[in-house]
């Protein structure tokens, strides 16, 4: 365990003062040798001619041993200070991959440990850098197909509207319901931008109020009973407790179901049901968000939540920046709650729990 005397400074005034002595003992037995030898006559009349000398010759002979006594007892000292010095140059120059062996129990393996961790520290931000980098390439990839593609309908459809190539009204009209169609695709994905560099915004304050949960989710709910027929499905609310009052900021957590509704009937259409179940425990309100399609695959489960990943690669058509269930789990996040996923089988259930009432002041 380090102590105040295991300190560098204390270890340096110790090697001094060990010196000084050990320098001292040497010119003290030189003395009494001086002294035996004085009983020569010349020697006697020697010194005493050369007083001056010989007490200047003393003086630089104590030094000389003082700083020869005092670089052995530090000699370590100075070797592993070089050792990370020379480590330093190293990280400087980009090699991130050193790592100093602490051997000391003082300042200087406090310096060992904080160079240490000083590299794995850069390391990890320059990989978290070249993540993000790999990210926004992944979103610019993702913007542009999925901008082109619809941008390319509609600017064929409105060509062909434009220049009266069209049979009759009923095909007018086809090709006018495309375009206003490709025209909320391209909203959406706005939106979701918008949406996700709003959310990761550190300085983004959300504004809680008291909402009754259970009716916030039949009022969102309601809004996809159209597309909920259109996709043959149908849907079931299972709430075990009537009163679920929280504390939450309203429209996040709006954009968070409706995120996870659209991810279930997207991807859960041959199940025929969406259920969403709703229940406390533990001072923690839980929703669950349920389908019955086509399971995740399990290679795919710790991802789902990435920027911009999408669990089906190969599904071109089902279109979407792979911001949904990011911006979900965001929205989770700002409210100190968790997101977790689970798919077996035709069962797939997101499940979001936000503490109830607690800790939570608007």
């Amino acid at each position: 365990m380090k102590t105040k005397f295991s300190t560098i400074r204390y270890k340096l005034l110790f090697a001094f003062l060990a010196s000084s002595m050990m320098a001292a003992m040497v010119m003290f037995i030189l003395l009494i040798v001086t002294l035996i030898a004085s009983y020569n006559h010349e020697i006697a009349v020697f010194i005493s001619r050369h007083m001056v000398t010989v007490f200047i010759i003393s003086v630089l002979l104590f030094i000389t041993l003082m700083i020869t006594f005092f670089m052995i007892l530090t000699r370590n000292s100075i070797k592993y200070l070089d050792e990370i010095n020379h480590n330093l140059h190293k990280i400087a120059s980009g090699n991130l991959e050193i790592n100093i062996p602490v051997r000391r129990n003082d300042d200087l393996g406090e310096l060992a440990k904080t160079v240490n961790s000083m590299s794995e520290q850069l390391k990890r931000l320059i990989e978290e850098e070249r993540n993000w980098e790999r990210a926004k390439n992944q979103l610019i990839t993702n913007v542009s197909h999925d901008i082109r593609t619809p941008l390319t309908s509609v600017r064929g459809y409105m060509e062909l509207i434009i220049n009266h190539q069209y049979k009759d009204e009923a095909c007018l009209k086809q090709y006018t319901q495309i375009v206003y169609n490709k025209c909320k695709d391209l909203q959406m994905l706005v939106d979701d931008l918008f949406e996700y560099a709003k959310l990761n915004n550190s300085e983004m304050k959300i504004k809680k109020n008291k909402v009754n949960l259970g009716e916030l989710i039949e009022q969102v709910v309601i809004g996809f009973i159209p597309t909920l027929e259109e996709s043959q499905m149908a849907y079931r609310l299972k709430f075990t407790d009537e009163k679920v009052d929280i504390m939450v900021d309203p429209i996040l957590i709006a954009r968070l179901l409706n995120n996870l509704i659209i991810n279930a009937i997207k991807y859960g259409k041959e199940g025929k049901y969406l259920d969403i179940e709703l229940h406390k425990q533990d001072g923690e309100a839980i929703i669950r968000v349920i389908n019955f399609g086509d399971p995740i695959k399990q290679e795919d489960i710790p991802y789902i939540f990435d920027n911009f990943y999408r669990s089906d690669q190969s599904i071109t058509q089902k279109s979407g920046s792979g911001l949904g269930l990011t911006i979900a789990k965001n929205i989770v996040e700002k409210h100190n709650g968790s997101i977790e996923v689970e798919s077996r089988e035709s069962r797939t259930i997101f499940e979001v729990r936000l503490p109830y009432m607690v800790h939570n002041k608007v």
